[in-house]
């Protein structure tokens, strides 16, 4: 499934882009998700699969008849193809071409203690020059790390932490 995902977050970013209406298709679509978050009307409506494709997409049709018609077809063609069950999966695909368009690079940053802005500022600043790129973060606390710092940004994981240090150690020891 997860191949699915990509091709229909790959296919409406291709085809938002085409038409110039990237941040309109991004508004949207995270509206969407929001929505069907919140609302389990909706989510038993557009994700029960016993309800008809056709019902699906007369209700996207008409719940999105004022936004943008590729965003519309597009959800009408989830209805159809019986995919809406993995709309946060392709959502999560099409932010993630999004933010490679974007050169941005979200990362989460963890520390033992919690940092003044201007000391997350200043890593953060260091980040960005580094990758050339425009970072995005969400910050947390994680006592368990003793010191330092880990920053995860997607597959990509840097444990600069004492805990971290400790297991490496632990592990060295262990197969010597």
């Amino acid at each position: 499934m997860a191949v699915a995902h990509r091709i229909y977050a790959n296919a409406l970013f291709e085809a938002a882009n085409d038409k110039n209406s990237l941040p309109v298709v991004r508004e949207e679509f995270a509206a969407f998700v929001e929505a069907l978050e919140k609302s389990s009307e909706l989510r038993g409506l557009l994700l029960n699969p016993q309800v008809d494709h056709r019902a699906k997409q007369a209700a996207l049709g008409s719940a999105f008849a004022e936004g943008d018609p590729t965003f519309r077809n597009f959800l009408k063609l989830l209805a159809e193809k019986g995919r809406l069950a993995g709309v946060d999966d392709i959502h999560r695909d099409f932010e993630r071409l999004v933010a490679i368009q974007e050169r941005v690079i979200r990362v989460e940053l963890t520390t033992a203690q919690a940092l003044t802005d201007a000391d997350a500022d200043e890593i953060l600043k260091q980040i960005e020059e580094i990758s050339g790129r425009r970072v995005e973060a969400t910050r947390s606390v994680d006592a368990d790390l003793i010191g330092g710092l880990v920053l995860q940004a997607g597959s990509m994981r840097v444990d600069a932490s004492i805990r971290g240090r400790l297991d490496k150690l632990r592990d060295d020891l262990v197969t010597r």
